[in-house]
């Protein structure tokens, strides 16, 4: 069990330094000045001078190796350094955008998981094949939907043209209602699919046929016996969505308006703000290879089989 969590561990820096070398790379490649796009301004009366210790100040003119490993040491001791754009720490910037995103990520995943166990119930309880048929198709129909498409006809439905939700000065609850749905139908989508599909995958395993010998009604079979043996692989897709749950709010954030670390992308992408993008993007790859990571190691705690299997290993 042991080498398991170490593996598991070793995995996930390994994960985390790749997605940091990668990030500062194409950062760096970026065309254009962050520095020079913000000071060269006519209105800050800069001279060459004040930029050029301006430059030095925030280290752009070191070489990159030199960048990096400066860099990589910050990251370690928890500085980000300092937004060009704004010019305060990009810890604070990220700080005042996370609570945002982070109610709006864990409300849209929660639907999402009541979305795909509502559909795959429906499915494994119709009585009729074209009503299955129908209703294990509507998670294709959910992730070919472009996210902001929704987003504006969620907008549209809602807002406009039933006057039930707000989009002008909501609240702080009516303000998310729509945002979570927007997240949470393309999430929905896979963790459905999976789901249906390992449901039909356990309905043909002969402990059921054994339950139902012994009168166990489909319900009773489906709840006591077949639920909790196809939960199990759903866990994976699981933590690798919610972690892929930062892109989706990227794009319905900026739809809806919201100021979270969506919002926060776009500015500093439209700003080149390198600093705020490199610490967002080292924030979100370590909130994915935690999920996951936590999905691995409790996977053994509800899978007897994995713990018999890594005993035997060790």
């Amino acid at each position: 069990m042991s080498r398991y969590v170490i593996g598991r561990i070793g995995q996930a820096a390994l994960v985390l330094w790749a997605a940091f070398t990668v990030s500062f790379i194409l950062l760096q490649a970026l065309p254009g000045d962050a520095i020079l796009i913000k000071f060269l301004n006519p209105e800050l009366g800069l001279g060459p001078e004040q930029i050029a210790d301006i430059r030095a100040s925030y280290g752009a003119d070191s070489p990159l190796v030199v960048q990096y490993f400066h860099t990589a040491a910050n990251f370690l001791t928890g500085q980000f350094g300092y937004s060009i754009h704004a010019g305060v720490p990009v810890g604070d910037l990220i700080l005042a955008n996370l609570p945002q995103t982070l109610w709006l990520s864990t409300l849209g995943f929660l639907l999402s998981v009541v979305l795909a166990v509502a559909l795959a119930a429906l499915s494994a309880l119709s009585p009729f094949l074209w009503l299955r048929s129908f209703i294990q198709s509507i998670p294709a129909l959910f992730i070919s939907t472009p996210v902001f498409w929704l987003g504006i006809l969620l907008i549209q439905i809602f807002s406009f043209q039933l006057k039930l939700i707000p989009i002008i000065n909501p609240g702080p609850w009516q303000g998310l209602i729509l945002p979570v749905m927007t997240l949470a139908v393309p999430i929905s989508a896979p963790l459905a699919q999976i789901l249906m599909r390992n449901i039909d995958h356990v309905l043909t395993e002969p402990f059921v046929a054994v339950a139902r010998a012994k009168g166990a009604s489909h319900r009773w079979v489906l709840w006591k016996h077949v639920a909790k043996n196809a939960v199990l692989p759903t866990l994976t897709i699981g933590g690798i969505l919610f972690g892929e749950l930062l892109a989706g709010a990227v794009v319905t954030e900026a739809v809806f308006g919201l100021n979270g670390l969506g919002g926060l992308t776009q500015r500093s992408v439209n700003d080149q703000d390198i600093a705020v993008l490199q610490a967002i993007v080292v924030f979100s790859a370590t909130a994915f290879v935690l999920i996951n990571l936590t999905v691995d190691l409790l996977y053994p705690v509800f899978d007897p089989r994995l713990r018999v299997r890594q005993g035997a290993v060790a």
